[in-house]
């Protein structure tokens, strides 16, 4: 029998997730994936989630 492998997520990863459906871009991630976003849609959320961990004082 195979072992199943636990799949970790990080708070980055929910806070991306969440950021991701505040900028309505869930509905593009589902169908095609991450790869479907355009550089400025990824760019949108990386800047958003960068302000939000300067703000919690993650970085």
């Amino acid at each position: 029998m195979k072992k199943e492998k636990k799949k970790i997520i990080y708070a980055k990863d929910i806070l991306k997730l969440e950021v991701a459906e505040e900028l309505g871009l869930m509905p593009k991630i589902k169908e095609g994936g991450w790869p479907e976003l355009t550089s400025e849609e990824s760019g949108r959320i990386g800047g958003v989630m960068t302000r939000r961990m300067k703000h919690l004082k993650w970085i």
